[in-house]
Parts: C-alpha cells; sequence; structure tokens
C-alpha cells in the first residue's frame, strides 16, 4: 500500500507526518509498527516478575493493605523501592516518592436524630437505621436543619441530553429527595456518571438545596452500613478536599437516606404515587413535585483523622518542551485490610484488587527501564491510595498533583484487570470520550487483540475506578478491562468472571492461591504501555470528542 511507504520515524515510534495523521488513526493495524527497540522491551515483559508483584503485595503479613496501617505502609515501602530500582525518579512531595493524604473518618453520633412533619403540623417518627439513615458530616460536628422537602426525581440535570429534573421547581433553601438511577436513554457512561451520589450533591446544592435525602425505590432494600464510618480527604487548611458523601466548600447541612415506605407516604400526601413517579422516570419525563412535608434533623458527627500516602514517580521526556507534560498511568495501593471471615480467613488481601493493578503498572516502568530513549512526554506512575474508601487518593491527587495538573494531558488507569483467563479482547472504559480510542484501537490491533463494548454495563465501572477522578477535572481518561471472547468460541468471558466473582470479589479468597492467568497480566502491561507510549509521542495532547457529554461538563477545567 502506498500510504504505509509514506510512514516516517519520530523518536521511538514509527508514526506518520501531522498531515496524513487523520487516515492513520482509522489505519488497519498494519500502519502502526513499534520501533524495534520498543518491541524488544516489551518481549522482556515477564509473567514471573507481574507474579513475584502480586504474592508480596497479597501476602499475609501485609493484612490487606487498608489506609492508615503498618499493612499499607509496607505496600507503599515496596512500590517506591521498586519505582526506584527502575530508574523511575521521586515525584511527591518535597523530593520523595509519597504525597501524604490526609485522612478523615467520620461517625454519626447516636444523638443524631431526624423525623418528618405533615402539613398539618403532625410528626412523623421514623427509626434510626430501618427507615431513615443520615451521614457524618465531616466539617461540622454539630448540624442543625429544619427545611422543606421537595421531589426531584432523579435529581439530574442534562439539559444536553433533553432531560432536567429541576426545570421549574423551586428548591432553594429546601432539602430534595431523589431517588437512585437515570433515565433509560441515556448512554451508559452518562447515566452512572449521572446518579453518582456526588454527581446528585453537587447538582442539588448549583440550584440552592441545603440538603439530599435518597430514597430507596425497593420495600426490602435496607439503609447503608455506616458503622465503619464516611472517609474523607483533608486538605492542608483542614478543610474537606475531596468526599463521595459531602461537597467541599458547600454548606450541606444534610445527606441522608429513607426506606421504600417513607418516600410513598411522601409522595402520597403530595397527591401523587410512587407507581405514576416511577413510570413517568422511566419513560424519560421529570416528574419533580413539591412535597408537603418539612424535616428536622440534628446531625451530630465525631473523627478520627489519619495519614496515608499516594506513591508517584516519573521519568522525564526526551523532548525538549513535551518533556513539561505527562501521561500518567496509574492503579490503587490499597485494599480491605482485616474484616468478617468468610470460611475461617479475615484478611482480605487483594491480589486481584488491585495488587494486580500495581502490578502492571510497576511492569509498565520496567519496560521503559529498559529502553534507551523516552518517548517526548513524561510519565508518571501514580499508586493511589483510599480507592476502596471512595476514589480518595485518585481525587486527591487529581485535583492537586504534585505536578502542574495543566501539564498532565491523559490518564491510563488499571483497576482489578480480572487475569482468569487469556486475554483475547479488551474494553476501554472511557475512551470513546476522547481521542484516546485511537491509540487504544491501534494498540489492540497491533497485539491481535479484539476491542469490544463493555459486556456489563449495569456495572457502571466507568466512575468506580480511579480513571473517574482524572475524567471529573478534565482529563481524558481509560480504563483497560478484559472483553468478552473467548478461546473456545463461545464468547462468554463475562459469565465465567460473574462466577468468580461472586466467589472471590472483596472477599479473603482473593488472594494469591486463586485463580490466574500470568500471560494475560503480561499482555495488559503491553497493551497499556504502548496506549500510554503513543500518548505520549504525539505531538497533540488528546482531546474531547467534539460534543461529548463529559467533554462539555468538565473539560473547561
Amino acid at each position: 500500500m502506498r500510504f504505509f511507504r509514506l510512514l516516517l520515524t519520530v523518536g521511538s515510534f514509527t508514526t506518520v507526518s501531522a498531515a496524513l495523521a487523520p487516515a492513520f488513526a482509522q489505519s488497519s493495524a498494519a500502519g502502526f509498527t513499534p520501533d524495534k527497540k520498543v518491541v524488544k522491551a516489551l518481549e522482556h515483559v515477564r509473567p514471573a516478575d507481574f507474579k513475584a508483584h502480586i504474592q508480596y503485595l497479597a501476602d499475609d503479613k501485609l493484612l490487606g493493605r487498608l489506609p492508615g496501617t503498618p499493612g499499607y505502609q509496607m505496600a507503599v515501602d515496596y512500590v517506591s523501592q521498586q519505582l526506584k530500582a527502575f530508574g523511575v525518579q521521586p515525584a511527591g512531595e518535597n523530593g520523595t516518592y509519597v504525597q501524604k493524604v490526609r485522612l478523615r473518618r467520620a461517625f454519626v453520633k447516636p444523638e443524631t436524630t431526624l423525623s418528618l412533619r405533615d402539613a398539618q403540623g403532625q410528626t412523623l417518627p421514623l427509626a434510626a437505621g430501618k427507615e431513615y439513615g443520615v451521614y457524618p458530616n465531616p466539617e461540622t460536628a454539630s448540624q442543625r436543619v429544619e427545611a422543606p422537602l421537595v421531589f426531584a426525581g432523579y435529581g439530574i440535570s442534562a439539559p444536553e441530553l433533553g432531560y432536567d429534573d429541576y426545570a421549574g421547581l423551586d428548591v432553594k433553601g429546601k432539602i430534595v429527595v431523589v431517588i437512585g438511577g437515570a433515565p433509560r436513554p441515556f448512554p451508559s457512561t452518562v447515566s452512572a456518571a449521572s446518579q453518582s451520589a456526588v454527581a446528585v450533591l453537587q447538582n442539588a446544592l448549583h440550584h440552592g438545596a441545603t440538603g439530599v435525602v435518597m430514597a430507596a425505590t425497593k420495600p426490602t432494600a435496607g439503609m447503608p452500613n455506616l458503622k465503619r464510618g464516611a472517609y474523607s480527604v483533608l486538605g492542608a487548611d483542614g478543610k474537606v478536599a475531596a468526599s463521595r458523601s459531602y461537597v467541599p466548600g458547600a454548606q450541606l447541612k444534610l445527606f441522608g437516606n429513607v426506606n421504600a415506605a417513607t418516600l410513598h407516604t411522601l409522595l402520597r400526601a403530595a397527591g401523587t404515587d410512587t407507581s405514576q413517579v416511577f413510570a413517568a422516570l422511566r419513560g424519560g419525563k421529570p416528574a419533580s413535585v413539591a412535597l408537603r412535608h418539612t424535616v428536622s434533623a440534628a446531625v451530630e458527627s465525631r473523627y478520627e483523622d489519619f495519614d496515608s500516602y499516594n506513591v508517584v514517580g516519573k521519568l522525564t521526556g526526551s523532548d525538549a518542551k513535551l518533556r513539561d507534560e505527562y501521561v500518567v498511568h496509574s492503579a490503587h495501593l490499597d485494599h480491605l485490610g482485616v474484616s468478617t471471615p468468610v470460611q475461617g480467613d479475615s484478611i482480605y488481601n487483594g491480589a486481584h484488587d488491585n495488587a494486580s493493578g500495581v502490578a502492571s503498572v510497576l511492569e509498565i516502568a520496567r519496560v521503559y527501564s529498559r529502553l534507551k530513549k523516552m518517548p517526548a512526554r513524561s510519565m508518571l506512575f501514580v499508586l493511589q491510595t483510599g480507592e476502596e474508601l471512595g476514589l480518595l487518593g485518585s481525587a486527591y491527587f487529581a485535583a492537586q498533583p504534585t505536578v502542574p495538573k495543566q501539564s498532565i494531558v491523559a490518564n491510563v488507569n488499571t483497576d482489578m484487570p480480572t487475569i482468569i483467563a487469556p486475554l483475547l479482547s479488551v474494553v476501554p472504559l472511557g475512551a470513546q470520550h476522547s481521542t484516546l480510542d485511537e491509540p487504544v484501537n491501534r494498540a489492540a490491533a497491533y497485539l491481535n487483540l479484539t476491542v469490544e463494548a463493555d459486556p456489563e454495563p449495569e456495572q457502571n465501572r466507568f466512575i468506580r475506578s480511579d480513571q473517574y477522578s482524572f475524567v471529573t477535572q478534565g482529563i481524558p481518561a481509560l480504563h483497560i478491562k478484559y472483553g468478552n471472547k473467548t478461546a473456545d468460541g463461545k464468547n462468554d468471558l463475562a459469565k465465567t468472571v460473574q462466577a468468580w466473582r461472586a466467589l472471590t470479589y472483596h472477599k479473603p479468597q482473593d488472594d494469591i492461591n486463586g485463580t490466574f492467568d500470568f500471560e494475560a497480566g503480561k499482555k495488559y502491561v503491553q497493551l497499556n504501555f504502548l496506549i500510554g507510549y503513543q500518548v505520549a509521542q504525539n505531538p497533540q495532547r488528546p482531546t474531547w470528542k467534539p460534543g461529548d457529554f463529559f467533554g462539555g461538563r468538565y473539560g473547561a477545567k
């Protein structure tokens, strides 16, 4: 083909001139040929090295790597030492490999109360833990609020998609009652992002509300278990810098839950009922209404503060200008610690979740250590704390990185790649929203991997892992997951994973003695490396797709 004879070599990758870039983005795998030195470095990725990282990080002596514990510190020390051994420079605070993350664990004290009063002044008592639940306030230890209630459907405003639960609704100084979910026509990633607690809280406060109450829709649904507390990150000023249950800088006076029966009572008193409301919402039509009840709440909170750490290393790029920009490879380092015993084991080792993701990032760094010349842009390797506590370490790093935030061009995250079978196809969660889909497609084709749509969109994985923290800061990001393709042609890997997950996910059984395919781990390393390397070599930064929901929401940050 004449087109491919026009290829020219730039840096350590065969790429195309700027004039031919659009054609190249649509070309087949034959148009993407890594430099021989890169190929050689990739060939040296060893499944045994991948396994060795998991064996250490998931060992019982680390006691599940819970942030704030000696076991987590052992993990921090291990990955810092590994990065140093690979020639990765410290890029944390004060010339170290770490960024301190001050975590606050907040609890609701027994003195907390919540009650409803109807239009006739009659009080409706509610039973704590059964009919209502209240999140602790991480900034104000003693908070009082009395305000009218307003039902705001899903609590979503998406005018770009022709939907707004707040249209014509006055919620200023009031508390909004919302249910979980999103209109059916929403794309899966947009649906997941729109119904996240953080998005619902931010939207309510943007419209002037003073609090949010999430209502259950199923009679059998219980209240969230907050006995272990709710976590936030504190900034240097002692204020909340990141949280999944509080909006930093806002006067959020109440965030709570009520059961389905209470929601039915509220809607019936307002002249409607749950069947009408749910039918309208499912059909994509807002069903917001002013309620006739007032809520009174007294929220008493107590705190436990402690330090944890993100680990950050860098390799400086080779281009005099582009070296001031960064591509981030990330994975979360923490897991669940020691908890409820299952089959006699109480250590939640987190071998797949996420020692395997950390192993991938470390081995990507090792690939770079074998190259004589770095790519044009610099590389950051970030191992984050507090993912299991609500994406907290990544939220803090993405908002307050140890390099200038505007210099971060992309994030390639790895969270529980689920290496239990040969890797034949992949799902690049989030790549479809930006030009990151181009390097993904080229790298996958080069490695003979099929790129597929998410086989389990209902899992909402795009917003459930650390790449989403970068997205909300306007940084294009993705997370590579397994596809459905299998060697026997049945192409039902998701079914196998679901069965495996039921026995293993977030259980002590996720240890090194479980099911692993370390050759699949090797291929994850090669794929993620090639994606990041292409981004680092491309003179153009990744950009959001025209009209993209996330680019429109966050791209201007």
